[in-house]
């Protein structure tokens, strides 16, 4: 097979942009400090979203939930983690109620058949 039977063997100076570029995105962890940074320094920069994700090597899109995250934050007064443990809570405590009823539900039909 030569090099022009498939086209994605061929190496061109875009696609290996591409590539690199996507090594340099790849998924990283930040913390949440440096997180709430970005968003300080987004709102206090007066810059526009995509300037300020440029300029700290972040995509616009990732920036922008930080921005929403923080913004949740602040009006409930809770951080992301807590937030997500008050919704797991709820949801075991559904699911505990619903397990009380058929507890309850089963006590009393037991009940009635010894009877």
């Amino acid at each position: 097979m030569t090099r022009w039977d498939c086209p994605t063997l061929v190496d061109t100076p875009k696609r290996q942009e591409a590539a690199d570029r996507e090594v340099r995105m790849a998924r990283r962890k930040f913390s949440k400090e440096f997180k709430r940074e970005a968003v300080a320094l987004l709102h206090s920069s007066g810059k526009k979203l995509t300037q300020v994700a440029r300029e700290l090597g972040i995509r616009p899109s990732v920036l922008r939930a930080w921005e929403q995250m923080v913004d949740e934050e602040r009006k409930t007064g809770l951080t992301t983690d807590e937030l997500a443990e008050l919704a797991q809570l709820r949801k075991d405590k559904t699911r505990l109620e619903m397990e009380v009823e058929i507890l309850k539900k089963a006590t009393a039909f037991f009940a009635r058949e010894s009877k």
